[in-house]
């Protein structure tokens, strides 16, 4: 299997695990999973008068909105919300939470010209300036001079809780207001936790530092080029990675 079938199959996969989460809200009044989550999320089941869990069509950070009609005396009232979903079946294994181009970044966060040229050649946009780079197709942020790493760190740290914001929550009508983790290990019984977005940023939030590796670290979040894609262009994207799992822990 090549890496473009196997990125297909993945992609696949991931929309098999959202249809298992609609599944388990829609049949809510006979699964135990969906009266625990709708508990989670702070609901009186005896106030629960229907559930209707769809997917979220598009690119939104936000994948399943959930409807929920709750009667309060005598009044029925409809609550609209909006999860991320990821089901993993590795614990240590990590996870993509965001896929761009730089441009699209750019048009989020307005870099200063000379960050988004050092992002560029991060990413692979520009060859390599320096000679004897430890890939010939872009930069690592350890192989810039000591004043550009200052420009890196600065930036991030200082527009932290926006860049985490978009990358976790995002904006607008589809934005998550809850991270649900599903884990599914063969012979084991599933494990979850549902947990409120701002609690979840909170968590992955924390010092900005390069790693050993040469990307970059935001908290317990990883920014690196996407790389991969047998060599297509598209391998020149940014991409944040995190560990789902680590909500387990906290």
């Amino acid at each position: 299997m090549d890496k473009i079938e196997l990125g297909s199959r993945i992609a696949k996969n991931g929309f098999a695990n959202e249809n298992f989460v609609i599944n388990v809200f829609n049949s809510w009044k006979d699964n135990d999973l969906a009266k625990s989550w709708l508990m989670s999320m702070n609901y009186d089941l005896k106030q629960i008068k229907e559930v209707k869990a769809q997917k979220i069509k598009g690119t939104f950070k936000a994948d399943i909105q959930v409807i929920v009609w709750v009667q309060i005396s005598l009044t029925t009232l409809q609550d609209v919300q909006n999860l991320q979903v990821k089901l993993v079946s590795n614990p240590k294994g990590f996870n993509q939470i965001d896929k761009r181009w730089l441009k699209s970044y750019n048009d989020l966060w307005n870099f200063p010209k000379d960050i988004l040229e050092i992002l560029k050649y991060f990413t692979g946009e520009l060859l390599p300036k320096i000679p004897n780079s430890k890939d010939k197709r872009r930069m690592f942020f350890n192989e810039f001079s000591y004043k550009e790493q200052e420009k890196i760190l600065n930036f991030f740290t200082q527009n932290q809780p926006l860049i985490v914001n978009d990358i976790l929550k995002g904006r607008g009508q589809f934005a998550s207001e809850w991270f649900l983790v599903i884990l599914r290990i063969k012979q084991e019984e599933l494990k979850w936790v549902l947990k409120p977005i701002n609690e979840v940023i909170n968590l992955y939030s924390g010092e900005v530092e390069f790693s050993l590796q040469g990307s970059l670290k935001i908290g317990k979040i990883t920014m690196q080029r996407k790389g991969g894609d047998g060599g297509r262009k598209s391998a020149n994207m940014l991409q944040f990675k995190l560990n789902p799992c680590e909500l387990f822990e906290s």
